[in-house]
C-alpha cells in the first residue's frame, strides 16, 4: 500500500538512530555548522608523504575553506602553514604543488623560510613608527600529525592529539604502508553534484556493492565474503575484517602476489574509514586514498590518490597501474559508478522526493552492517549538537554505543 505524505515524515517502527534526515544533506545552515564544529576541529587528510619527498617540496590544500599548504623543510621536518601572508592575506603559494627554497609573496614580496620565519618585508623602515618588525610576522602553523605515511592537520591548536583521535583504527593499515616506501602514482580530482557525507558513505555501507557490476562478479561471490566483521571505533572510525575477491571470473585482472604490499594476502582487500572524510582501500595491487572538500550542501570536491611501492620495475608499475585504473580511474568501472549512485539520491534529496535515508540493516556487525553507518552519524550528531535524524530540532545527541 502506498503511504502518504505524513506518512513519509519519518520511518515507522525504526530506532532514531537507524536512519538519517535527507536535511543534514541539503540544509545550509547544518553545512555552515559542520565547517565550525567538525571540519575545524578533526583532523583532515592532506596529502602522502611521498608528494613532498624531497626538501623545499609542498602541497597545497584546503581545511574548512582555510587553504593551506604542507612542507617539507631543509632540515626534513615537515611543517603545515595557513597559505595567507600574514601582510594582507594574500596567497603565498600558488600551485598546487612545487618546491621552494624561500616563500615571497607575489603582492608586496614579502619573504619567508621554509620555518614560517619571515625573512624580509619590503621597505621595513615604513612600519617601525608602529613597531611591526618581521618577529612577529611569522606565518600561522597548522598542527599536524603522520601516520602510515599519510599527513594530518588540524585547524584548533586544543583539539584532541591525533593518535589518540584515531585510536588503534589505522593497525590494520601499519605492515602494508609502513615496511616499504610507498608513492603516490596516480592523482584525480572531480566535483561532484552531491553532499559530502554522501561520498563517504559509499565507502562504509557495503550493501551498496551489489550495485557494482564488479564487485557482484569478484567480491559478493567471494567465500567468506559476508562472514567477515566490522570493527566500530570511537569517534565514528571504522574498519572491516580483509578478505580475498574470487578474481577468476573477471577478465585482465590477475592478483600476483609480486606485486602485493607486506602482510597482504594476493588480491586481498582491506578498508579503514577515518571520520569525517577519509577512506583507505587496499585491493591486493593498489592503495586508494579518498578524500572531500565540502563546496557546498550539494556540491563536493574529491580527491583520489593510488599508491604503489615506490622503485618497483616499470613491468610492476604499468600493471599496478592497470588494475588500478580499471576499478579506481576517472574512467574505471568502480568510482565513477559510485558518483552516479550518490548524485542520483542527491536529486531526490535536494527537492524533498527523499525524507530520510534508512541505515537499519542490522547482521550481528558482518559485512553489509549498517552499524559503521550508524557509528558515524552517532559522532556526527554528538559534535553537532544534532540528532542526525531530527536535525532542525536540536534535539540530545545519540550516545555512542554500538548495536549489531
Amino acid at each position: 500500500m502506498a503511504r502518504n505524505a505524513t506518512q513519509w515524515l519519518k520511518p515507522q517502527n525504526v530506532p532514531s538512530d537507524h536512519y538519517v534526515s535527507t536535511a543534514i544533506y541539503t540544509d545550509a545552515e547544518i553545512f555552515a555548522e559542520e565547517r565550525e564544529k567538525i571540519f575545524k576541529k578533526t583532523w583532515k587528510f592532506l596529502c602522502h608523504e611521498s608528494e613532498i619527498d624531497n626538501p623545499g617540496d609542498f602541497r597545497t590544500s584546503e581545511i574548512a575553506g582555510q587553504p593551506v599548504f604542507v612542507m617539507r623543510g631543509a632540515d626534513n621536518v615537515v611543517r603545515a602553514f595557513l597559505n595567507a601572508c600574514p601582510h594582507r592575506g594574500a596567497a603565498l603559494v600558488t600551485k598546487p604543488s612545487g618546491n621552494a627554497r624561500t616563500l615571497v609573496c607575489f603582492y608586496h614580496l614579502w619573504g619567508f623560510d621554509q620555518k614560517g620565519n619571515c625573512l624580509n618585508m619590503t621597505r621595513p623602515e615604513g612600519y617601525e613608527p608602529c613597531g611591526v618588525d618581521k618577529s612577529s610576522c611569522g606565518l600561522r602553523a597548522v598542527r599536524i600529525a603522520q601516520k602510515c605515511g599519510l599527513i594530518f592537520g588540524n585547524l584548533d591548536d586544543d583539539a584532541e592529539d591525533f593518535d589518540s583521535y584515531v585510536g588503534d583504527v589505522m593497525d590494520a593499515l601499519d605492515k602494508p604502508m609502513n615496511t616499504v616506501p610507498l608513492e603516490v602514482f596516480h592523482f584525480h580530482k572531480v566535483v561532484i553534484k552531491a553532499n559530502w557525507k554522501q561520498w563517504h558513505e559509499t565507502n562504509m555501507e557495503m550493501y551498496h556493492e551489489w550495485g557494482h557490476a564488479v564487485n557482484r562478479q569478484t567480491g559478493i561471490q567471494a567465500e567468506g565474503y559476508h562472514n567477515r566483521y566490522w570493527k566500530i571505533h570511537a569517534n565514528g572510525h571504522g574498519a572491516q575484517d580483509p578478505y580475498v575477491p574470487k578474481y577468476d571470473n573477471y577478465e585482465g585482472f590477475d592478483a600476483r602476489a609480486s606485486l602485493e604490499f607486506p602482510g597482504i594476502r594476493p588480491g586481498e582487500f582491506r578498508v579503514v574509514d577515518l571520520f569525517p572524510n577519509t577512506t583507505v582501500i587496499i585491493r591486493g595491487t593498489s592503495i586508494r586514498i579518498d578524500t572531500s572538500t565540502p563546496i557546498a550542501p550539494g556540491l563536493t570536491l574529491l580527491e583520489h590518490r593510488g599508491v604503489g611501492i615506490k622503485g618497483e620495475s616499470q613491468e610492476h608499475r604499468a600493471q599496478r597501474r592497470n588494475h588500478h585504473n580499471q576499478l579506481w580511474g576517472p574512467f574505471g568501472r568502480n568510482l565513477p559508478e559510485d558518483v552516479i549512485f550518490i548524485e542520483s539520491m542527491e536529486r531526490a534529496n535536494r527537492h524533498g522526493a527523499a525524507l530520510f535515508g534508512l541505515l537499519a540493516r542490522r547482521e550481528n556487525l558482518q559485512a553489509q552492517d549498517d552499524e559503521v553507518v550508524r557509528g558515524y552519524y552517532r559522532a556526527w550528531s554528538k559534535r553537532m549538537g544534532r540528532s542526525a535524524s531530527a536535525p532542525m530540532t536540536r534535539a540530545a545527541a545519540a550516545p555512542e554505543t554500538q548495536a549489531g
